[in-house]
Order: C-alpha cells, then sequence, then structure tokens
C-alpha cells in the first residue's frame, strides 16, 4: 500500500517533523463505540487505506511531534515511553527505538529545549521520563516541560490507577528535578508556537497552533483521536473526561479549520499524520495535505 511521505513539513519558518512510536489497526469500538466494522465500512471511500484497513479497523498511530521555531526544539506529547509497567499488554514495559527515531529527524534528547504536553494521559507523557540506575529521571535534560495547570490540578489529584500511575511515573519525576513549568492555555512559546485551550477530553487540555510567514497549523492533541470523528464529531469517546465538552470542543474544531488552509495534524492520525478539514453537508471530511 502506498502512502504520502510523513514529513517532515514546512509551516512558514517552521520545520515540523514526526516522531512515531508504533502504529497499526485497531478495533475502533475500544475507543468509539460507534466505530463499528459496518459504520467505518460507510465511510470507506474517504478512509481506506490510509485511516481504515480491510476489515473495517481504525489504522492509528502513537507519535511525537518536533517543532523547530526561532531556535527552539519543541517536542510535543512524548507517547507511552520504554520501560513502564502498564496493564495493556502490548504497552507494558515495551522497547521502541523512539529515541533514535528523534535523532534521525535531526534532534538528540539533550538538544530539545521544551517539552508539551497536550494533557495528561498514557500516551501522551512517557517520554518524559526514562529508566536510569532505578529510577525515573528526565529524558530531555535540557528541556523546560509545559504542563497545563488545569490539568495538573486535575491529574495531581487523581487516585484512579489509569490516570495516577503515568502521572507518578512519567510527570512527577521531572518536576522533582524543576524541569516542569505549569503554564495557561493561552501560553506562547515563540511568536510562532502557542498553545489553545480545548477541553473535555481532559479538563486542561488544549492543542497546539502554529503561524509563520501567513501559513497556518494546528496539531489536535486528543480533542480527535481519528479522521473518522470528522464526519461524526458527536459520536462518544469511551476516554473523555467531559463527554458533552468534548463534543462541542471537536465540532468547534472542524467548524474553525473546515475549508481553510490551515494543516491539521492529528496526534493519532495513521501516517502521514497530516492534512486538512472540509465541509461535507452538514459534517466534515478529513483529507491528506
Amino acid at each position: 500500500m502506498m502512502r504520502a511521505p510523513a514529513g517532515p513539513w514546512r509551516v512558514g519558518d517552521v520545520r515540523i517533523a514526526r516522531v512515531l512510536e508504533s502504529e497499526g489497526p485497531w478495533d475502533g469500538t475500544i475507543l468509539l463505540p460507534n466505530a463499528t466494522a459496518e459504520n467505518v465500512e460507510r465511510e470507506r471511500d474517504w478512509l481506506y487505506p490510509t485511516f481504515c484497513d480491510e476489515a473495517g479497523r481504525l489504522r492509528m498511530s502513537i507519535h511525537a511531534f518536533l517543532i523547530e521555531s526561532q531556535g527552539l526544539r519543541i517536542i510535543v506529547d512524548t507517547c507511552v515511553g520504554n520501560d513502564k509497567v502498564r496493564p495493556q499488554a502490548e504497552w507494558n514495559k515495551q522497547q521502541r527505538p523512539f529515541l533514535e527515531r528523534l535523532e534521525k529527524a535531526g534532534c538528540t534528547r539533550e538538544s530539545v529545549d521544551r517539552v508539551v504536553c497536550t494533557h495528561l494521559h498514557v500516551d501522551h507523557v512517557g517520554w518524559n521520563t526514562m529508566l536510569r540506575d532505578g529510577k525515573w529521571v528526565a529524558t530531555f535534560p535540557n528541556a523546560k516541560y509545559l504542563i497545563g495547570g488545569t490539568e495538573w490540578d486535575f491529574f495531581s489529584r487523581a487516585e484512579d490507577s489509569f490516570l495516577k500511575d503515568p502521572v507518578d511515573d512519567s510527570v512527577r519525576p521531572v518536576i522533582a528535578e524543576g524541569r516542569a513549568e505549569l503554564v495557561d492555555d493561552r501560553h506562547r512559546i515563540t511568536d510562532e508556537v502557542w498553545l489553545e485551550s480545548a477541553p473535555g477530553h481532559t479538563p486542561g487540555h488544549f492543542t497546539v497552533r502554529i503561524s509563520s510567514q501567513g501559513e497556518d497549523a494546528v496539531i489536535s492533541g486528543d480533542l480527535m483521536h481519528h479522521p473518522i470523528q470528522c464526519g461524526y464529531p458527536e459520536w462518544d469517546n469511551r476516554f473523555d473526561n467531559d463527554g458533552a465538552m468534548a463534543k462541542k470542543t471537536r465540532r468547534a474544531f472542524c467548524e474553525r479549520y473546515a475549508d481553510s488552509k490551515t494543516l491539521v495534524f492529528g496526534t493519532h492520525f495513521a501516517t502521514p499524520s497530516a492534512g486538512r478539514i472540509s465541509r461535507k453537508g452538514g459534517s466534515f471530511r478529513f483529507a491528506l495535505a
């Protein structure tokens, strides 16, 4: 199957590269109860073969984005990570060459300046830390880790292990090292890169906006996990903290960027992960750029 290349991309003076951790087809109902094989088949004309397979499973990816802007190297969302004890078999103590892929994208872990977590779920914070001599330490030793203040307020008090465990091994250690900065949802990283509020999936979830030389892009975070949600922004997501708010935010996102030149980077969209949103009747579609 031929795939469009997964970057790097240029948005004005900003360079964006994708750093893959893992990718494959998933039973969509694990995430989206309405994403049955039958419902996916109805959207085959615009999803297949990039975003679904022959069996109606959703193709999805776990990856980070590397942004280079005005002399700063910024990592957005750090995937699952290695050596982490997780209840999901495929993630438990996994060993993947993420850091090697980061170097192939042109960046060593020591040269990262900022780490952005759009939210604090397990598959967005994992490479914040790495295991050294039995201790979790900051993977990016010279970086400032940017964490939403609203997000931290919620997750720091979480007692459920699904939320708590990743915070304990992937967030608290960088705070203890003095490497974290709590930021609001309008924080500007450079003149070209800033954060915007997008609540619902989690209380303090945000997207990352990029604008340079008249060109624009946005990184979705988990505002949506798969392009089929452009077609059905009202579908439930089992992992949304506030389902009603998430649906409102998702539709507003699609309304805002539909039929525009803004390049949309999906944090879990399959390779090549970037495209544009267009209107289709009363809903939307996503197509590769």
